[in-house]
């Protein structure tokens, strides 16, 4: 693991993670000053495409968004989703890691699941190819978008999930939409931070996705709190611009050669 896996693992019990996701250099470079990871989702299927499921998303898009994204990290650790169908077995996930690592020059690569990933994420950590893993509501394979934890089977399986995935070697694992007990109970239980989406502020730390945070997008899960409506500031902004163009007041002499 690279120095600032290292770090990051370190900061679980000591201070809170914060994470946004970015598809391009602009956005990278604003959060990079703010936050401890930058993840490339694959939510960006529906927030840039509006793709109806993320199993759309192909490994291309990932890439190119990454490579985008990496112009604007410095300081950040930067993770990038393995999309849908690009990680079925060992040989797959290992040929489709390699070509996202060297071609982003991203930190890590994160994957959903928890027994079924388990000798997948073995193969690439084995490959020197750091792992994040993903529990809870998994939007590669989930069927309904309820919340995770309701019963004693599904709480039981989520836990076991948490403990081989950190058997497995991954360095950390986002816990999304699990109910608040459960994900208190494994952010104990394990020795990595855990990432809530939905999770309760007990886990380690928390990601959101950005265009969510900023008010750009109308729809947003329960779970998302808006921080600003940068939709209304970008209104304003087009309104005024073809105001003084429709008056004749741009471009004005200093904004002509």
């Amino acid at each position: 693991m690279n120095n600032k896996i290292i770090n990051f693992v370190k900061k679980k019990n000591k201070s809170k993670i914060i994470s946004l996701t970015a598809y391009s250099k602009n956005i990278a470079s604003i959060i990079d000053k703010h936050c401890d990871l930058i993840l490339v989702g694959d939510s960006l299927g529906s927030v840039l495409y509006n793709f109806s499921s993320s199993k759309k998303v192909t490994l291309e898009m990932m890439i190119e968004h990454s490579k985008s994204v990496r112009m604007g990290v410095i300081k950040s650790l930067m993770v990038v989703d393995m999309p849908y169908n690009t990680y079925r077995n060992t040989k797959e996930a290992l040929k489709n890691a390699k070509k996202i690592i060297s071609r982003t020059k991203c930190d890590a690569v994160k994957i959903e699941g928890g027994k079924k990933v388990y000798q997948i994420v073995k193969t690439l950590i084995k490959n020197k190819i750091p792992v994040m893993g993903h529990l809870g509501i998994l939007p590669q394979s989930a069927t309904n978008f309820k919340f995770k934890g309701k019963n004693t089977t599904e709480r039981n399986s989520i836990l076991r999930d948490s403990k081989l995935l950190e058997e497995a070697g991954v360095f950390s694992i986002v816990l999304e939409c699990i109910e608040s007990s459960l994900a208190k109970k494994i952010t104990k239980t394990v020795s990595i931070p855990t990432i809530g989406i939905g999770a309760s502020s007990h886990c380690d730390g928390q990601v959101l996705v950005t265009d969510d945070l900023i008010g750009l997008n109308k729809i947003s899960a329960r779970f998302v709190k808006k921080y600003s409506n940068i939709g209304k500031k970008i209104n304003d902004a087009v309104l005024k611009f073809k105001q003084d163009v429709t008056k004749v007041k741009f471009p004005s002499k200093k904004h002509s050669y």
